[in-house]
């Protein structure tokens, strides 16, 4: 269990064999039959269909596979046609949706692609992220990542766009307008911008790789304290390295306190979730994984925290995963005090699986419990301190980049939590309001 997990932890809680009970019995049934099969379906759409279906027998973290006959499901997917990849494809997704595991799914190359550089924390593009406008569903630049072809071109944070490549946005998902502005390393993108009420602007740029920032961090004024404010995004392969750069340069800058804000985290690399749980653990356990035969394996913090100061962690509905891996370590070792609302509840760990067409398959693989055993899957993590704010108010800070402002009640009360607790430390009195 221990070799296999040094395997999973670079991957995703949202590579490596499991033989779990009932699997060898129904790979070896199909031994005899298994050489002629793959000779006939070599470079066809039933290759593909039969990778994924000896994948999920392999691997799944459920064993029964959710009480359905999965040799039965191989049966009817190779006694098929397939008239293309496509067709492949929708026959695969219905299949793994007889699972029941929202999370174990296929992916296309493209969908494929895309995660493997949400998880290196590096994407092809010109270096800003779209959101809508409210009420209008118009696409908007929401952020621009500095020194990206983006901001070297001057474009702005509220420019709307209006079309890709000379073709109109309108009607279109963010989804597909955010696709279209993707796109090959140096391969020219034309834009066409409004900002405000003015004129059309057109912008041509040159896509490139775009470092992806896992976190934003700055040093706040808070009740006459210096507080370290670190706003995790996801948990890619740069997370570790970034928080420990920032509670250096924070902490060098007189940071007295710390909060760290998981909120609309989706989660992302476990090993990124030990790493930053290290930083700020000085020892313990912070996860165990349980896999398909139940064998447990408890993954403990490093020894070299990077920091024993007071620590608020914010959390709301959209921090799952490993950002909860991360909130219930601190949490369960009352290292931190959760401020904010329950979070999503995803206690399941994926592994990433390249398929030979160069699609992928998300499988999950294992389950995790916090320190003190909590299964949080389809639970969540409640928070120390309640803390709600509606949903038109959150998109609205989000938009206007006042997330982790004044303008947001859930970051005063985390900060309010912080500033008492420092001043119970220093033996002063908390002042009334």
């Amino acid at each position: 269990m221990a070799q296999r997990l040094r395997r999973v932890l670079p991957l995703l809680v949202w590579l490596g064999v499991l033989w779990g009970p009932g699997v060898p019995t129904i790979l070896a049934r199909q031994a005899a039959a298994e050489a002629p099969i793959k000779s006939r379906l070599a470079d066809s759409p039933k290759a593909l269909v039969d990778e994924v279906w000896q994948t999920v027998g392999r691997e799944f973290y459920d064993p029964a596979f959710n009480r359905i006959d999965w040799l039965q499901v191989r049966s009817e997917l190779l006694g098929r046609e397939y008239a293309s990849k496509d067709d492949a494809y929708r026959a695969v997704r219905t299949a793994l949706k007889k699972l029941g595991d929202p999370y174990t799914r296929f992916l296309t190359p493209r969908e494929y692609q895309n995660l493997l550089e949400q998880t290196s924390g590096e994407s092809i593009g010109v270096g800003m992220n779209l959101g809508t406008v409210e009420g209008s569903g118009v696409p908007v630049i929401v952020r621009i990542f500095p020194d990206g072809p983006a901001a070297r071109a001057g474009l702005q944070v509220k420019d709307q766009i209006v079309a890709v490549d000379r073709q109109s946005v309108a009607g279109l998902s963010l989804d597909t307008v955010s696709r279209r502005v993707r796109g090959e390393k140096g391969a020219v993108l034309t834009l066409t911008l409004r900002r405000g009420s003015g004129k059309l602007l057109t912008v041509t740029l040159t896509r490139a790789a775009i470092e992806l920032p896992a976190i934003k961090a700055r040093l706040k004024q808070e009740g006459g304290f210096k507080l370290g404010y670190i706003q995790l995004q996801q948990f890619n392969a740069k997370a570790g390295r970034e928080v420990r750069a920032a509670l250096d340069v924070l902490g060098g800058e007189g940071a007295r306190g710390w909060i760290l804000d998981l909120r609309n985290n989706p989660g992302g690399r476990v090993d990124a979730a030990t790493e930053v749980t290290s930083l700020l653990l000085a020892e313990g356990a912070i996860v165990s994984v349980v896999d398909r035969t139940g064998e447990r394996e408890t993954i403990r913090a490093t020894g070299r925290a990077r920091t024993d100061l007071p620590l608020v962690v914010m959390v709301d509905r959209g921090s799952a995963s490993a950002s909860e891996i991360v909130a219930g370590a601190l949490q369960d070792h009352r290292r931190a005090t959760l401020v904010g609302m329950p979070t999503f509840g995803k206690g399941v760990i994926q592994q990433i699986n390249g398929l030979s067409d160069g699609s992928g398959l998300n499988v999950t693989i294992a389950r995790y419990r916090t320190p003190s055993g909590r299964e949080i899957h389809k639970k969540g993590i409640s928070p120390d301190v309640l803390v709600s704010i509606p949903e038109g108010v959150r998109q609205k800070l989000t938009a206007s980049g006042q997330w982790g402002s004044e303008a947001d009640e859930q970051y005063r009360r985390a900060a309010a939590v912080l500033t008492e607790q420092l001043q119970k430390t220093i033996g002063l009195e908390v002042p009334d309001g």
